[in-house]
């Protein structure tokens, strides 16, 4: 009886789902919006609500306009309250935690998106989930939300497709699918609609730009679908794994022993040769860890029966863990031990993240004033000059010659040797690991200083040098979030 009750509901409100401007008037009561999918009216009315009613967490803007000129509306999520905010050309900012007395750290960053194809209503509803969970967690006094918030950013874009949205259909209004609208082995599948040509579409143009310049380092980008039920990552090109497929089937392992037994597996192999996607476009270009998550197909006409909470309740754990779990989603590589005697470096590194990388080194430098480092096998210094990426600066550096640079495997560890003995080694000296964070080319590369107390210097006979005060900590971690920026690159 409740069923047809709600069957009856729905029906009743269909003329007004079809009317933007009603709804825009009515918005969506709780009642309703468990049953009702989003328009792009009612998705609006709700954003800005969460905007003005929680300042301290949300933020919202437009990113650009789909091809009918509506906006396409971002959310960025988390505690503002605290740490530094460098400013964007969109309203956003990025920001970052304390983790001490004056010193900050990035926070992680999870990158979400919805709504590609317009008829697939349980993927968008499934970004719009994710966001309440956490503002009304946050609002809530939920602790763990608040915690995670402190170190963490949500940028989710619920609907990306709104045009296709309102009209009940997979394409946007020029007849493209949008997800093979990606410049990642464009139209070299079997597609349909790809556009034409890559980025054609201002929606996935618009998409991109805010990787490429709001999020370009994201620990994690998920990307919302309706069809089979069922997870995918790279490649959807190839059936091959992909470079980082330890992490990729930790967390299937995980996921399918603890939480779900959604399948989870490469997109070619459990789905179909798909080119041109958001996915492997956010994996091999930007080098994301990515997921498409693709909620079942069992849809009810513009709404759906059952509650979408309880519809999508499996969906929402799976994210949960995703997002409680970010920090492990690349390389974590962490000193042990540092030993110099007579310019060789003994290096004890352990991996504390689920990812491997493939490409690790120290840097050396003289003091807290220094514009320049020395490179391992180096009898000169290279110099800092807004970037140092060390392929720009030293082209002849090559990570596997040995006592040049490592490797390190997701969860292991590793003691290596490194010959600095063209380097002015002294106690004044700061040392820095450089690395990879997951093995895919296009990956971030990430600087991060050896804490303090952990090298150990013998120069001569003359005993241990007292390691890098802190100090020196803070103002080469200082150095390193002005050109974070400028960090990634493609080998």
């Amino acid at each position: 009886m409740r069923q047809w009750l709600t069957v009856l509901v729905l029906s009743s409100l269909m003329v007004v789902s079809a009317s933007p401007v009603v709804s825009a008037q009515i918005g969506q009561p709780d009642i309703i919006q468990e049953h009702w999918y989003h328009s792009y009216a009612t998705l609006t009315l709700d954003l800005n609500e969460w905007s003005d009613d929680y300042p301290e967490i949300v933020e919202m803007f437009s990113i650009g306009q789909t091809e009918l000129g509506r906006e396409i509306w971002m959310l960025q999520i988390s505690d503002w309250e605290g740490g530094a905010c460098l400013s964007s050309e969109f309203e956003g900012c990025e920001h970052f935690k304390e983790i001490g007395e004056g010193e900050l750290e990035r926070k992680e960053v999870v990158y979400i998106d919805g709504g590609h194809h317009g008829n697939e209503h349980l993927g968008t509803e499934l970004a719009f989930l994710v966001a309440e969970y956490y503002i009304e967690g946050w609002a809530n006094g939920d602790q763990a939300v608040i915690d995670l918030l402190a170190k963490t950013e949500l940028h989710i874009l619920i609907m990306l497709n709104a045009d296709g949205n309102d009209f009940d259909t997979r394409w946007n209004v020029n007849q493209v699918d949008l997800n093979r609208n990606y410049d990642h082995y464009w139209n070299t599948c079997d597609s349909t609609q790809p556009g034409s040509s890559a980025f054609s579409e201002s929606e996935t143009l618009a998409n991109s730009i805010y990787m490429n310049e709001v999020v370009p380092d994201a620990d994690l980008y998920i990307t919302m679908h309706t069809g089979v039920w069922i997870m995918l990552y790279p490649w959807g090109k190839w059936p091959e794994q992909p470079s980082d497929w330890e992490m990729y089937h930790y967390i299937r392992d995980e996921v399918n022993s603890n939480i779900s037994d959604i399948p989870i597996r490469n997109a070619n192999q459990g789905l179909y040769p798909n080119c041109g996607t958001s996915r492997d476009y956010g994996y091999g270009i930007m080098g994301y860890p990515t997921f498409t998550f693709e909620t079942d197909d069992e849809q009810f006409l513009l709404g759906t029966v059952e509650a979408l909470s309880d519809r999508l309740g499996e969906e929402m754990d799976v994210m949960h863990y995703l997002i409680e779990n970010v920090w492990y989603w690349r390389a974590r590589l962490v000193v042990d031990s540092l030993e110099v005697e007579d310019g060789k470096v003994r290096l004890s590194v352990s991996n504390l993240g689920h990812s491997s990388t493939s490409n690790a080194t120290l840097l050396y430098f003289e003091d807290e004033d220094s514009m320049e480092f020395w490179l391992p096998g180096s009898n000169e210094p290279v110099e800092v000059t807004g970037s140092m990426d060390i392929h720009e600066r030293k082209s002849d550096f090559n990570f596997s010659t040995p006592g040049y640079g490592f490797a390190v495997n997701a969860t292991n560890s590793t003691v290596t040797t490194l010959d600095f003995t063209g380097a002015p080694i002294s106690s004044e000296g700061v040392w820095a690991l450089y690395y990879q964070k997951r093995v895919i080319d296009s990956s971030m590369w990430t600087r991060e200083l050896v804490h303090e107390g952990v090298a150990e210097v013998r120069v001569d006979d003359s005993g241990l040098l007292p390691a890098p005060t802190m100090l020196l900590v803070l103002i080469a971690f200082a150095l390193a979030i002005i050109d974070r920026r400028n960090t990634r690159f493609e080998q």
